[in-house]
């Protein structure tokens, strides 16, 4: 992801999950001390790991989040789940050896394949 330039960027906006290795062009892990950093007037909030911070209210909020999804696949499996939740087939990047998420495949310089094809 490019950084915005201050031109750009909107009103309160923000963006998650900087830390996941160099995906937000410009910026770098901060941490709980030492929080914020400023590029061209734009305050940056880079504290990787935030979630760790309160571990019980992340876990809670993250089962909350994907446990629908996992009942889901368990009581329909995996093909018929995916086919009937956009959202769930949506997040499937790699099935039966084939990269089925373009921005994976594209950050990896590896062939694209629709999950429909490989279904």
């Amino acid at each position: 992801m490019r950084i915005g330039v201050p031109s750009e960027i909107k009103d309160n906006e923000f963006r998650v999950a900087i830390d996941q290795g160099g995906c937000v062009e410009g910026v770098h892990p901060t941490t709980h001390s030492n929080p914020t950093f400023e590029v061209d007037g734009v305050i940056h909030y880079c504290v990787a790991n935030m979630p760790g911070a309160v571990p019980r209210t992340s876990t809670i909020a993250l089962t909350n989040a994907t446990l629908p999804y996992t009942r889901m696949l368990a009581r329909h499996g995996f093909h018929k789940a995916i086919a009937g939740n956009k959202g769930l087939a949506e997040g499937v990047n790699v099935h039966d050896g084939a990269i089925t998420y373009k921005a994976v495949a594209e950050s990896q310089g590896r062939e694209y394949t629709a999950l429909d094809q490989v279904l």
